[in-house]
Formats: structure tokens, C-alpha cells, sequence
């Protein structure tokens, strides 16, 4: 399974536009070899770097095993509850000038998950485990203006 993203190579400069500075909106994200198997897919965009530690920025599943790619500033299925405490995308926002990674996992699943809108991440972390089939991740950097 292959993720990627037409706005920024895994290992670049994630563009300022999906950023807490800019419009705040996801980047587009390209889905490849996704295993026949798989009942749903999953995305989970985190911040290791973050100084009270990793930093949930979105938390997308139920995403239709049968897409090929989650179009920018959409939600193509149930979002959960980021570390920020809110069921949306938030874009990188890394404090003073420090630079930080951001990770973007994508898990085939051999599973829908039965839940409503609104997991946390240990939740989801939770409900995946022992459903995983493949997984895939780039990452990009971001620093603030």
C-alpha cells in the first residue's frame, strides 16, 4: 500500500496553505495497492515533535476501502476527536520557530469500525488493533511563518 500527496513530497515542506497559518484544510492525499481484503481505511496525522508529546492533528476512519484518494479540504468518512479536542482537521502549527514532523499513516482495515463520529485517538488506536491488514506513511515538515 503507497500514500502520497500531490502538494508535497514525503520528506518535504508541507505547504503553508494546510497549515494553522494558512487556510487550514487537508492536502489532497493519493491512495495506491490498497489490499483487496480491506473493509475500510483509516488516517491518522500526528506530531511526534510536539513538546507535551505526540499531538493528534486528525483522525479519519471508515474512510471506503474503494477510494483512491481523499480530496483536499474533505471528509470522506467519520472523523474523530484530535488532541486539541476537536472532530476537525487541524493543519501544522508547531510553536515559536521550531520545525516538527508530521505523520501521515494510512491503515487498511479488515473492519468498518461501528461507532459514531467522535473517537479519541486511544479509542481508535483501540478498535484497530488486531484489524490491521497493511499500513502506509509520509511525512512532511512544517515551520512557522
Amino acid at each position: 500500500m503507497k500514500i502520497s500527496s500531490p502538494a508535497f513530497k514525503n520528506g518535504g515542506v508541507i505547504p503553508f496553505k494546510y497549515s494553522c497559518e494558512g487556510d487550514n484544510v487537508n492536502p489532497e492525499i493519493d491512495m495506491e495497492e490498497i489490499p483487496e481484503k480491506a473493509q475500510s481505511l483509516a488516517l491518522i496525522i500526528d506530531d511526534p515533535d510536539a513538546p507535551s508529546g505526540v499531538w493528534t492533528h486528525w483522525i479519519l476512519y471508515n474512510i471506503p476501502a474503494d477510494i483512491k484518494k481523499i480530496e483536499e479540504n474533505s471528509v470522506p468518512g467519520k472523523q474523530g476527536i484530535s488532541t486539541s479536542k476537536q472532530k476537525e482537521y487541524i493543519g501544522p502549527c508547531p510553536p515559536g520557530n521550531e520545525t516538527h514532523r508530521y505523520f501521515f499513516r494510512l491503515y487498511a482495515l479488515d473492519t468498518i469500525i461501528e461507532e459514531s463520529d467522535g473517537l479519541t485517538r486511544e479509542q481508535i488506536d483501540r478498535k484497530i488493533m488486531g484489524h490491521v491488514i497493511s499500513t502506509a506513511e509520509m511525512m512532511g515538515y512544517y515551520s512557522r511563518k
